[in-house]
């Protein structure tokens, strides 16, 4: 005998008698259907958290399943899955986990099939709730969304007077990301506008450095920056680029005390620096706002500052600013 999907009216008749707590073979008899089909029927559409069967999610479901029927799971082996799974809490993205499985692992994996892989844990790609026996792997995403959304834009806001010399003055080398020594520099607030960090990140390597701030005047920013190159050899220090923060006020003492050009973003233009600013964000999947930084310890950032600069970079061909940085110190 031919099998006949059931239909959105058998769904129906199931929801009634199952209300009037007939038995499942009752309801198949009823249905001219075998147990077997009405006992898989409730198995797929109850909930784990309440007992109530809906005919129109459950015929929403079926319908569904049928258009994805026979494909097979782009992360095909449990040895992919698991390097995915374990590079995603390491906060890495897709399109990283992406490239660097092709050198670790000498697999094709594209990051859209991993995108496909994160929301295929929830029912209704993230519509719904959470699969039996899955993971919800959506918090380890940058934007840590529910569902996948196109993205919006940014109006810019009142234009002011940069501080010093303007990024349209700096050379375009830097633009081109052709040497090492190219940096850009940004801070990143505490909870309470208490004094939080600042960050340094060379433009070609994309190393970055944390260092906690003891105030927030601009001399503390002078301070933690030239504590934090001390240690990279001159001819890797050639400008520095910032935004227009107050912070930033001290300029001209910091051009004195480190001979390294200083160059000013125009307002609101976050773009200009576009590479600090993304890896901010990164900054901020270890500690979100409203993070107080005087209680983070200095040996906590400098794990998670090794945890950012061993991260893949795309544009790096998936090598890490690490590796990249360590080479230019060593030639």
């Amino acid at each position: 005998m031919k099998y006949k999907h059931l239909r959105i009216e058998e769904r129906e008749k199931i929801q009634e008698l199952f209300w009037q707590k007939k038995s499942i073979r009752y309801i198949a008899n009823v249905l001219n259907r075998s147990p077997s089909s009405i006992s898989r029927e409730f198995n797929r559409n109850f909930p784990d958290e309440r007992k109530i069967y809906t005919p129109r999610l459950a015929n929403e479901r079926a319908l569904f399943k049928r258009t994805s029927r026979g494909r097979i799971d782009r992360l095909k082996t449990k040895e992919i899955r698991r390097y995915v799974i374990k590079h995603l809490k390491e906060r890495w993205s897709p399109e990283q986990i992406s490239g660097r499985i092709k050198i670790d692992l000498k697999q094709n994996i594209s990051h859209e099939a991993i995108y496909q892989f994160i929301y295929k844990q929830i029912h209704r790609d993230g519509y719904g709730y959470l699969k039996l026996h899955h993971e919800d792997l959506r918090m380890y995403l940058r934007r840590k969304q529910n569902r996948r959304q196109k993205k919006g834009t940014r109006k810019c806001q009142r234009i002011f007077k940069p501080y010093g010399v303007s990024i349209d003055e700096r050379p375009k080398i830097v633009e081109e990301r052709k040497r090492i020594g190219d940096w850009e520099s940004d801070s990143v607030e505490s909870i309470n506008h208490k004094p939080g960090v600042n960050t340094l990140l060379e433009r070609k390597s994309g190393i970055y450095f944390i260092t906690k701030l003891k105030n927030k005047t601009s001399l503390a920013t002078v301070f933690a920056i030239q504590q934090k190159l001390k240690q990279i050899p001159e001819k890797l220090k050639r400008t520095m680029t910032f935004d227009n923060g107050p912070e930033n006020r001290d300029w001209k003492l910091f051009e004195e005390t480190t001979s390294i050009k200083s160059y000013f973003a125009h307002p609101y233009h976050s773009w200009e620096r576009g590479s600090n600013e993304n890896t901010n964000g990164l900054l901020r999947d270890y500690f979100p706002k409203k993070t107080d930084f005087s209680t983070i310890s200095e040996e906590t950032i400098l794990k998670v500052e090794y945890s950012l600069n061993t991260r893949p970079r795309k544009r790096l061909g998936f090598k890490t600013p690490l590796e990249i940085f360590s080479v230019a110190l060593q030639s």
